[in-house]
């Protein structure tokens, strides 16, 4: 199933799209108590290298030269993750309606996250992507996060390049030996919005991937990985490897505070299975009541079902925060309580008839040592909660494999 394209400009194999926006200061994949960006440190990451560290770039003499590179193909048949295109480019809120979301939720939907490659071949070496990237000024606070593409299989990361962002260039990433047990999934970075311009197989033609049901995941910071070390670790990325389902992320940091239009949103997105996330900005961010909290749910759950009637959803309610747990916000509720709200107004519908839906509880998902700040899972953190959500929608019969 593929994703609707609102896309006046697409372009064909020979085309280039032009660059697009980075992120805005501070849009890192981090956010502080509130869900306010915040610059990430990543624990763990790599340090940045330079371009000769494992990426080869087209340009001036001297550069490095493989025997055999096929021709530059289109990137759009090997890009997965994709909800929308504007332009050529992947975006995670449907560019005919942006008027409608706030606008936390359409800074964050300009950012790539959960967009990747994934292609299969049997005698390719290397493979080759042409990217185009911004570029962070001296002062940029985003300077320092490493730039890295990482490669995975089936069994798990087969390596991982880093270079500099640049205006246009190119990363060569190695396959490793052979036999290969394709299809390889390919991570680019995401703080700097690269756009892929085209890709190519050394030593082999590449082909891409076949389909795989597609996963729709729509949430707050969270769910866009924050403070996870590189986008592969992100919850929705563990979950939708173990399922073998394409994963869709739509993840809003700041944001993902049941709008109604993001639910309509939602409705007219082709999906094999859906799952919300949200609530945990309910708190703080934009202090909701439990009440108003649990209309809400009803209301966003309505919208959904009526674009998706009878596809797999499952809702998962607010994971651990232990500042917000038993703490009144502005209008007096605990996140304790507005979790409760969203898991009644489910388990409601669900007593209603709705027999193609789900709850998952969120708050005894994680412990304390699973959050890197109090609030965001840790990459430990992002493993157990995708791997608890892939097991609920197979005990729920959404699963497949």
């Amino acid at each position: 199933m593929s994703a609707p394209v609102h896309d006046e400009d697409r372009p064909g194999a020979g085309q280039e799209t032009e660059g697009w926006p980075g992120p805005s200061r501070g849009a890192g994949r981090h956010a502080g108590r509130d869900g306010l960006p915040a610059v990430r440190r990543e624990a763990g990451a790599a340090p940045r290298r330079e371009a000769g560290d494992g990426a080869s770039r087209d340009a001036g003499p001297g550069a490095r030269q493989d025997a055999g590179p096929g021709p530059w193909q289109d990137p759009q048949p090997f890009l997965r993750g994709v909800a929308w295109l504007d332009r050529g480019r992947p975006v995670r809120a449907d560019p005919a309606d942006t008027m409608r979301l706030p606008w936390d939720t359409g800074e964050r939907a300009t950012l790539p996250i959960g967009v990747r490659l994934e292609f299969t071949t049997e005698t390719a070496r290397a493979v080759e992507i042409r990217y185009r990237a911004t570029v962070p000024g001296p002062t940029d606070a985003l300077r320092d996060l490493a730039h890295g593409f990482a490669l995975w299989d089936r069994h798990g990361m087969v390596t991982e390049v880093f270079t500099d962002p640049a205006a246009e260039a190119v990363v060569r990433i190695d396959l490793g030996p052979g036999p290969f047990h394709g299809p390889f999934t390919l991570h680019p970075p995401e703080n700097q919005s690269p756009v892929v311009l085209g890709l190519r197989g050394i030593g082999g033609a590449l082909s891409p991937a076949p389909p795989a049901p597609r996963w729709v995941v729509h949430g707050d910071s969270i769910t866009e990985g924050w403070w996870s070390t590189r986008p592969a670790h992100g919850w929705p990325a563990v979950a939708g490897r173990a399922l073998g389902w394409d994963t869709v992320n739509l993840g809003y940091a700041g944001a993902a505070r049941g709008e109604l239009a993001t639910a309509e949103q939602l409705a007219g997105l082709p999906a094999d299975a859906l799952t919300l996330a949200f609530g945990t900005n309910c708190w703080s961010r934009v202090p909701f009541t439990a009440p108003l909290l649990y209309e809400t749910t009803r209301a966003f759950l309505e919208l959904v079902r009526q674009g998706h009637p009878r596809t797999p959803l499952l809702l998962v309610s607010p994971v651990l925060r232990p500042d917000a747990e038993r703490t009144p916000n502005r209008l007096g509720a605990t996140l304790g309580a507005l979790r409760d709200a969203m898991e009644r107004a489910t388990r409601d519908r669900i007593a209603a008839g709705d027999d193609r839906l789900a709850v998952l509880p969120g708050r005894d998902l994680l412990g304390p040592e699973h959050l890197a700040d109090g609030l965001h899972p840790n990459d430990a953190g992002h493993q157990v909660l995708g791997l608890a959500v892939a097991t609920a929608l197979r005990r729920a019969g959404f699963g497949a494999g």
